[in-house]
């Protein structure tokens, strides 16, 4: 007598229902447990690495300007003695809608009589790029002191940008008035 092989029964719905309560929580624990595997120790791994090498870049960097320092024998920075003044900027801010305005006059002490020449001459270029610097800058910004030397920087690496022979050894404002 030949046995007969009877079918499986198909899935019910309860076995489905098994699966979701059993597997879905499972699933979820693994992913708890890979986040705080990769937040706690491999992040902690890689944020050492990142500091050691930034560690290095500096020591490489200081290296450098400290070996550029000693073959630059120049003569001390002289403050003040070449200054080109632009008078009187009226800016509208960014998001203002003409609602507000600044009103600056910027001085550029500069290294040599040369480069104050050369300044004078480039004169509209100049007052456009500062234009373009402060209108690009919310009132906010433009309203904290604290950003004034950011601002200061961002203007002289524009400015050498566009005349790399310049050399420009500070920027003042003489008037910063923000209505």
């Amino acid at each position: 007598m030949s046995e007969e092989i009877k079918p499986t029964p198909p899935v019910t719905g309860s076995s489905n229902s098994k699966i979701f309560m059993i597997g879905l929580p499972v699933f979820i624990i693994q992913l708890v447990v890979v986040y705080f595997i990769t937040a706690n120790i491999l992040l902690d791994k890689f944020k050492e690495q990142y500091k050691h090498e930034a560690v290095l870049g500096d020591l490489a960097l200081l290296d450098t300007v400290k070996s550029e320092e000693k073959s630059k024998e120049t003569a001390p920075v002289e403050f003040g003695k070449f200054i080109h003044t632009i008078d009187d900027i009226i800016v509208n801010p960014a998001n203002t809608t003409g609602q507000q305005l600044l009103l600056t006059s910027i001085a550029f002490d500069l290294g040599s009589e040369e480069n104050k020449k050369e300044l004078e001459s480039k004169d509209i270029l100049v007052k456009d790029l500062v234009l373009s610097i402060l209108s690009s800058k919310s009132v906010a910004k433009l309203g904290n002191n604290l950003y004034k030397d950011s601002l200061r920087t961002e203007i002289s690496e524009k400015v050498q940008g566009y005349l790399p022979k310049l050399k420009i050894n500070r920027i003042y404002f003489s008037k910063y008035i923000i209505n």
